[in-house]
């Protein structure tokens, strides 16, 4: 991810999250750009569309439509999306979604945290780690991401 700015994606059905993620986005001392999906249908439109990637894709678990486990499938069957990192951001923190995430081939999961200064320092963690490094040692140990 050495670029002028790290091309960022969120797919979430919560307003509300969508706000706050972009909103943490702008106090980062990061240069990025943010775009967001409100549910799997729209990200996988955009996916399979654009040109431009996403360096990083945080995926919500539950959305209406197509849930994220649906888009997580479909982004590691497709080898144009090879280079995308994806980290599951959802509210349930259930050892079933954590593994079920990690076979079919996420980078990481987090949970979602409840307050902005948390969220701030976790989307932080995530866009500084060096992920070329990581993906080659990845296991299940710090697959969950805990602050």
């Amino acid at each position: 991810m050495n670029k002028e700015y790290i091309n960022i994606a969120l797919a979430d059905d919560d307003e509300d999250d969508r706000f706050f993620f972009t909103e943490a986005f702008e106090d980062l001392k990061i240069k990025n750009r943010v775009s967001t999906f409100k549910d799997g249908i729209e990200l996988m439109e955009f996916l399979e569309e654009s040109s431009l990637l996403p360096d990083l894709l945080f995926l919500d678990l539950n959305m209406p439509k197509k849930s994220g486990i649906e888009c997580l499938k479909e982004i590691k069957a497709n080898s144009k999306f090879n280079e995308i990192i994806i980290a599951i951001y959802s509210t349930s923190s259930s050892e079933e979604d954590v593994e079920n995430t990690f076979v079919l081939g996420a980078n990481i999961y987090i949970k979602k945290p409840n307050d902005f200064e948390k969220l701030k320092k976790v989307l932080s963690e995530v866009v500084t780690t060096n992920w070329q490094y990581e993906t080659s040692g990845l296991n299940k140990e710090n697959f969950l991401l805990r602050l």
